[in-house]
């Protein structure tokens, strides 16, 4: 199984495309950092319109990273929360367009939940219970998990 996942929270533009839900064929981030510096943090409408121009390259370039044509996708993921509103929507656009025209699932991915659970891409099973300290802007949380 192939998946795309596509992130759009907040700043970054990012694609990757996982194989067998555990290994990473690609992984393309195309940064903010620069744009938003001289503000001294993120401007939400400018987070925006870069996401509008980074977005299709990323994904192209994740697909062809990857080797894996758009057809051959299993299903696309994507971040649907928490993040800024501008940012999401461009992201679940682009993941909405791309599960309907090669007819597979479309999966919404909580943005924290996806921190603690990026830690079972590097090994089988997660020893419970265990800690997790998510680092996230507004976001930063400390989680138990049973």
């Amino acid at each position: 199984m192939r998946v795309l996942g596509i992130e759009t929270s907040c700043d970054e533009t990012c694609a990757a495309v996982v194989a067998d839900g555990r290994r990473v064929l690609s992984n393309i981030v195309a940064s903010q950092v620069e744009i938003h510096r001289k503000f001294g943090g993120v401007v939400p409408e400018i987070a925006s319109r870069a996401h509008i121009e980074a977005l299709i390259p990323v994904v192209a370039e994740a697909l062809e990273q990857a080797e894996t044509p758009a057809v051959a996708l299993d299903a696309v993921a994507v971040v649907n929360r928490p993040g800024l509103i501008g940012s999401l929507l461009l992201g679940l656009m682009a993941a909405k367009t791309l599960a309907w025209l090669h007819e597979v699932s479309l999966v919404g991915v909580d943005h924290i939940e996806s921190h603690i659970y990026a830690a079972c891409l590097e090994r089988e099973r997660l020893p419970f219970p265990c800690v997790s300290l998510i680092v996230s802007g507004g976001h930063t949380s400390l989680y138990h998990s049973e």
